[in-house]
């Protein structure tokens, strides 16, 4: 527990925070990731080069300083990190070596006449509150997966069944258990974790689940990333009738119960998640507006897809932009362009009563999410996949 001095001393770094922050986690992975070989699995190399993933801690400990009294307002920030965990199969061991190198993080950066005995000993206590509120949680979930029907702990070997080319640059792998047992139902917008060996390295990578549960098999779509270590080695390396270590589903970025029309609106490889939770809500009879940029024809994936929804569900629209090419009737795609206002006029349902998710590259989130509250859709009703606090994307 946390003393009343210790959380004013936490609230009063909060300004170091504002401006060192990403320092500070630069050199807390620099620490962590140089010292504990075996930490390094959890953490995607490309992000740390990228200082994606230093920006998205320092967020992180940011808004946990700031709300230190009040862990209420962190939103949904818990919530994600404890599926982005579960995904990964985070463990109870990996919370001290974490601990301890963001201690001697803090102490290395702010230096000791800032980062006194005191501030060491505050911020001790507030990682153990904040480890012991995730371990708890993480727990939790791990025992609902495994009991659940068709679920387990851990890594299962899946088969790859099926490999499918869905475009220029994305792959669908289709998964089968090994052990031929049903698996785990998910919720649209979740992904799976993989556990792979890459030149003799572990890495773990999410991806999201491009159909909807059918209890028997799962379905991952990946796209070649230029430099990408994992995606080129499921692309290239990968092949049918090869086993993969799966984890659990994990995810917080689902399809909302509720009969309200569903608008999706995906840029890229943002469509994969966008696939199931179009085909559990038009399962269920829900009006969906499907709204996808796509660079062009030769990057557009799943296009018969939504063509066979859009034959056969009168309650299904779909509306799709080419940043290049040109648009024939009867054909992909709808309109020209980048993202825009006047396609969100136009394509949004007239009376806005609707519940928008968006998926894609982060400055395509930001002017969708911006543009989507402009044109009146309540905050509430606007859903995206960011790990990170939401003024990230203002």
């Amino acid at each position: 527990m946390l003393t009343a001095e210790q959380t004013a001393i936490i609230k009063a770094t909060v300004p170091l925070l504002e401006t060192g922050g990403e320092a500070l986690t630069t050199h807390f992975y620099k620490i962590m990731l140089g010292e504990h070989p075996e930490v390094r699995p959890l953490f995607n190399q490309a992000h740390q080069a990228s200082g994606a993933q230093p920006r998205a801690l320092a967020n992180g400990v940011l808004m946990y300083a700031r709300h230190i009294d009040n862990l209420g307002a962190l939103g949904d920030l818990p919530a994600q990190i404890i599926q982005k965990h579960v995904a990964l199969q985070v463990l109870p061991e990996h919370y001290p070596i974490v601990g301890g190198c963001l201690l001697r993080a803090i102490r290395e950066v702010l230096g000791e006449e800032i980062a006194t005995d005191a501030v060491i000993d505050a911020w001790a206590a507030a990682y153990g509150q904040l480890a012991d509120i995730l371990i708890g949680a993480e727990g939790a979930e791990y025992d609902r997966l495994a009991s659940a029907p068709g679920g387990w702990r851990g890594a299962r070997p899946f088969r790859v069944a099926q490999k499918v080319d869905e475009s220029a640059e994305i792959t669908s792998f289709h998964l089968e258990p090994v052990d031929g047992g049903p698996v785990v139902d998910f919720q649209p917008g979740q992904y799976l974790g993989l556990r792979l060996v890459i030149d003799g390295q572990e890495v773990r990578r999410n991806y999201s689940l491009s159909q909807a549960a059918n209890g028997r098999s799962y379905r991952i779509s990946v796209k070649r990333e230029e430099g990408g270590l994992v995606s080129s080695h499921l692309h290239d390396q990968v092949k049918v009738g090869d086993v993969l270590d799966v984890f659990p589903p994990a995810g917080e970025f689902t399809l909302r119960d509720g009969t309200a029309p569903v608008v999706l609106i995906s840029g890229g490889v943002g469509i994969t998640p966008t696939l199931a939770m179009a085909e559990a809500a038009l399962a269920e009879g829900r009006e969906v507006r499907f709204l996808h940029y796509a660079r062009n024809g030769d990057a557009h994936a799943f296009g018969s897809a939504i063509d066979h929804w859009a034959n056969s569900y009168p309650q299904f629209r779909a509306f799709v932009a080419y940043e290049q090419g040109a648009v024939v009737e009867g054909e992909w795609p709808t309109a020209l362009g980048r993202p825009a206002v006047a396609h969100l006029e136009d394509w949004l349902p007239t009376d806005r009563d609707c519940d928008a998710y968006l998926l894609g590259p982060k400055p395509f989130m930001a002017f969708v999410r911006k543009n989507l509250a402009q044109l009146g859709l309540p905050e509430s009703r606007i859903h995206y996949e960011f790990f990170g606090p939401a003024e990230a994307l203002d």
